[in-house]
């Protein structure tokens, strides 16, 4: 698939699975919920790899790395995503999780020693002031202010964590392995840890048994989950995790677009300005010139490897 379809399918997926992850949240605790959608959604896979014959015997090394992304992925981000739910309109996750390109430069020059411009710096302080302004009619009424703080705080650090799992993806492809098998041992892994989770803080495993819950559920399991990580870490793999994070520029636009038509979300001068400023952040890390070869020095554990 080129990369302009990967973009394309990626963003409509994702931009709109934000209000998905809201019909989650309810009934069901969210680590249960989350095990539940990565289970069925490596399940999926399983049978994928099976019909199209892909092996799925891996080295133990590999097994680690996976397990790790599992954990960073498609476990930890999404408890937190979840939690951030009960507090925050779907459109506000989806401009939190839209700094994920910002996240994504500094964690490769922290892991994978590339260096950070100009232009980057200037993204970053463009995109925080946009998160500042568009939460600030938040904070500033009384009754939502605690419940924002801590729906921004708990959304940004899923978004790290995401950030984490992109990089550790970039492991992934140095070692050979494919993005359809490492998405299916490590949402499997994932799904693994979410159970744990669940049988650590005392959750019940039980059942939401309206449409809306399970319908979202095999949605976000099939098309969030198996297609779009699929075509996600496809892109990170193909131009990097710097690159494949300006996706998450058109985010906010289609999941604001869906918060103001099914959840009320009411827009202010500042919280307007606030995501232009969000998304003028993004567009400014994607003009930057690109990093000439010899001004980067990767680690030599990264080393480029192919991957299908």
């Amino acid at each position: 698939m080129p990369i302009w379809a990967l973009y394309a399918v990626t963003v409509a997926i994702w931009g709109s699975s934000w209000y998905g992850i809201k019909e989650q949240v309810g009934i069901v605790a969210p680590t249960v919920s989350i095990a539940y959608r990565f289970l069925l959604a490596a399940a999926m896979l399983f049978l994928f790899c099976i019909a199209t014959r892909r092996s799925l015997r891996l080295p133990v090394r590999a097994h680690a790395w996976m397990a790790l992304q599992g954990l960073f992925l498609f476990c930890g981000n999404y408890i937190l995503f979840y939690y951030s739910a009960m507090h925050l309109v779907s459109g506000l996750l989806a401009v939190c999780f839209s700094t994920m390109s910002l996240m994504n430069v500094v964690n490769a020059a922290l892991f994978l020693r590339q260096r950070i411009d100009r232009n980057a710096a200037l993204a970053a302080l463009v995109g925080l002031v946009g998160i500042a302004l568009t939460f600030y009619p938040k904070f500033a009424e009384q009754g939502e202010r605690a419940d924002a703080l801590l729906g921004l705080e708990l959304s940004m650090l899923a978004t790290l964590f995401a950030s984490f799992g992109n990089i550790i993806s970039l492991k992934l492809k140095s070692l050979r392995i494919p993005v359809v098998q490492s998405n299916t041992i490590g949402m499997s892994y994932g799904a693994f840890f979410c159970f744990v989770f669940s049988l650590a803080t005392g959750a019940a495993f039980n059942f939401d048994p309206r449409p809306g819950y399970w319908m979202t559920l095999i949605g976000l399991a099939l098309f969030a989950s198996v297609i779009g990580f699929g075509c996600y870490l496809s892109l990170v793999q193909k131009i990097g995790a710097g690159r494949a994070g300006y996706s998450a520029v058109m985010f906010p636009i289609v999941a604001l677009t869906l918060s103001t038509l099914l959840e009320g979300y009411r827009w202010t001068p500042l919280a307007a300005v606030g995501v232009v400023l969000v998304l003028s952040g993004n567009l400014i890390l994607l003009l930057r010139r690109p990093v000439p070869v010899s001004q980067s020095r990767p680690a030599p554990q990264f080393q480029k490897g192919s991957a299908e």
